[in-house]
């Protein structure tokens, strides 16, 4: 999408509701960096409304460094977020994934359960793990389901449930 049209529809938004700041995001997209078998992307003109808008879909995990970001000399209200497409040979994200990797260490759904307590999304974590409880097959790992829901409840302000919790892992 061409940056003007993307900052006019910004502008119109802005006009209508005084109390919100626009963003627009300015992509740069090096085709020699990006494999769709890795990024997959599709170019979307033709499925369209505004076929002449030249949009680019692409899948949700996709990651792109972000770079600058700064206001606008036009409108104090709209900021500029600069990114850039990331590949699989960028050697900072491959850093940054094997730290990911090493500080949230587990398999699957418990991975995703620690996963969800370090970005503190403690509602949703705490839901994946009492169905992990449900189907845990061992005494075992109820034990360490238990401990992480002690911890989940201790970070919501439930101490007393996280006692429980805690007793309950412990008993096991």
């Amino acid at each position: 999408m061409k940056q003007k049209v993307a900052t006019s529809f910004v502008q119109q938004v802005l006009e209508r509701n005084p109390d919100i700041v626009g963003v627009t995001f300015i992509m740069t997209i090096d085709p020699s960096k990006i494999s769709t078998s890795i990024t997959p992307f599709a170019m979307v003109n033709k499925q369209s409304a505004l076929p002449r808008e030249q949009e680019i879909l692409f899948t949700m995990h996709t990651v792109f460094r972000v770079g600058e970001i700064k206001q606008t000399v036009e409108n104090s209200r709209l900021w500029e977020v600069h990114l850039t497409i990331t590949d699989e040979s960028d050697p900072q994200l491959a850093g940054l994934t094997a730290h990911i990797e090493e500080e949230i260490d587990g398999e699957g759904w418990e991975r995703m359960g620690k996963l969800m307590l370090k970005a503190g999304d403690f509602y949703q974590a705490e839901e994946l793990y009492n169905e992990l409880l449900e189907n845990a097959p061992d005494d075992r790992d109820r034990a360490h389901i238990y401990h992480h829901l002690g911890l989940i409840n201790g970070h919501q302000g439930e101490y007393q449930q996280a006692v429980t919790c805690y007793e309950k892992s412990l008993e096991i």
